[in-house]
């Protein structure tokens, strides 16, 4: 599905990523982790097109993306979560989840329900302003906006951050939804090791812009997180 191969990028003359190369296979949770600036969301932006790449290469289902503008990508069926959620302040609720109907590739004439099914909450606030939102309930909004393109790869990039403990589990619970429902993969960056212990597939480290280290969870020891995780 997703191929990242030898990739570098950075901003100005800073290079933050160094090479870095990983895979998301249909279906799967992959999750990217590492200490504060090592490149993690520096990689998430190269592949959605939002920083380009200098070096290397992102491929989606066999098709070159690296030179494609973010909104081909989103087409090709990218869904994106960034960090710090992102939306629009001014728009309703509804309007924020219209927004990510811009990226489908089929026709509709509303929100379709595979959305919100899974944020209950949402509808009944349809009418306030995205800025007016709790933290919590403009990540469950970003998240519905992405999901309302029907994505079949979902890019989150630490949508637990600064959230109250009950909608982490929300969005823990929506996580292992989606992947039971085997239609969309999902790139995880998280900070939370119980988080990500608890819905990944395999597991990516970065370190000083590369990858440090790879493998499944039974291989993620404590050695492991102390050599590359641990602050």
């Amino acid at each position: 599905m997703l191929a990242v191969q030898q990739l570098e990028a950075g901003y100005g003359e800073s290079i933050i990523l160094r090479g870095v190369s990983l895979k998301v296979k249909p279906g799967q949770v992959v999750c990217l982790l590492g200490r504060n600036g090592v490149g993690k969301t520096t990689l998430m932006k190269s592949i959605m097109g939002v920083l380009k790449a200098r070096r290397g290469a992102v491929t989606y289902d066999g098709a070159d993306l690296t030179k494609a503008a973010p909104a081909r990508r989103a087409k090709r069926g990218i869904g994106y979560v960034p960090q710090g959620r992102e939306v629009f302040s001014q728009l309703t609720v509804y309007e924020n989840i219209l927004v990510g109907l811009e990226a489908s590739r089929e026709k509709s004439s509303g929100i379709p329900p595979e959305a919100i099914e899974k944020f209950p909450v949402l509808p009944s606030m349809y009418e306030r302003r995205g800025g007016d939102l709790s933290g919590g309930q403009q990540q469950q909004l970003a998240f519905a906006r992405a999901l309302a393109s029907k994505p079949e790869l979902l890019l989150l990039d630490e949508p637990c951050e600064g959230i109250q403990p009950s909608i982490v589990d929300d969005i823990r619970d929506v996580i292992r939804s989606i992947k039971q429902d085997g239609k969309t993969a999902i790139l995880l960056v998280e900070q939370s090791l119980d988080f990500v212990r608890s819905v990944g597939d395999y597991f990516y480290i970065l370190d000083k812009g590369a990858v440090a280290w790879e493998g499944e969870l039974d291989w993620l020891s404590d050695e492991v997180v102390r050599k590359y995780l641990t602050v």
